[in-house]
């Protein structure tokens, strides 16, 4: 189990009264296999007003009152997932949850729609034009008097305990979104790292996510990694 994941703050099946309101569920043939998409409403009041209120979840297999199920909590990018930007290794990394999970035959990838960890789009490309210019990712958002990070949480706890999800293995390399579910009530059995190989454009990127992030990046980013690194 992974550290710290025995205690649980909250209970989890607490946050599934909040302001969660399921609307539409469907099968979703992809690449991958078949999922069920079902479409959540989320009213959070203190998001950024750019951000959407309607976030996914993708679900693979019976999870309902299971536990250690593979999750992927992931956050929206446009920039990448649909541009197919080299900027950053976010649709490697949903590719891959989803691979892990049609692997498997049972998971959830929870896609957050809260662009540029919850700035925006317009405040991402902003980001972008300063990292262009020299800054690293943190100082484009620091010059912007942006926070680094402001992503929010408690959806995918509430969309989880809709689900049912008893625990999870989670799809990341973040201790930080580890700390922050667990906070929330989710147990987190243990972690799966999703390690994708830089290149040229990225490793910055994915340098200052291990150097100044603390996320478990090894020190060489060249190459291919598999699931488990």
């Amino acid at each position: 189990m992974f550290p710290s994941a025995q205690v649980k703050v909250n209970d989890m099946h607490a946050v599934a009264d909040r302001r969660l309101e399921p609307l539409a569920q469907s099968p979703l043939p992809t690449r991958f296999g078949v999922f069920q998409l079902h479409v959540f409403r989320w009213s959070d009041p203190s998001a950024h007003p750019d951000l959407s209120d309607e976030h996914l979840a993708l679900v693979m297999g019976d999870v309902r009152g299971e536990r250690a199920v593979p999750v992927r909590v992931h956050s929206e990018c446009l920039t990448s997932e649909v541009l197919g930007s080299l900027k950053c290794d976010c649709r490697e990394q949903l590719h891959r949850a989803q691979a892990e999970v049609a692997r498997r035959g049972r998971g959830v990838v929870l896609y957050l729609r809260q662009e540029g960890r919850g700035i925006g789009l317009a405040n991402k490309v902003r980001a972008y034009a300063l990292q262009a210019a020299g800054a690293d990712t943190i100082e484009a958002n620091e010059l912007l008097h942006l926070p680094v990070d402001a992503r929010e949480y408690g959806v995918a706890a509430a969309m989880l305990a809709d689900l049912g999800v008893a625990s999870v293995e989670l799809m990341t390399n973040n201790p930080e979104k580890v700390e922050r579910l667990q906070e929330l009530g989710v147990t987190v059995e243990r972690r799966i790292p999703l390690l994708i190989a830089a290149n040229a454009h990225s490793a910055g990127y994915l340098s200052v996510k291990r150097e100044r992030m603390r996320h478990f990046l090894p020190n060489d980013l060249t190459g291919t990694y598999g699931r488990d690194g």
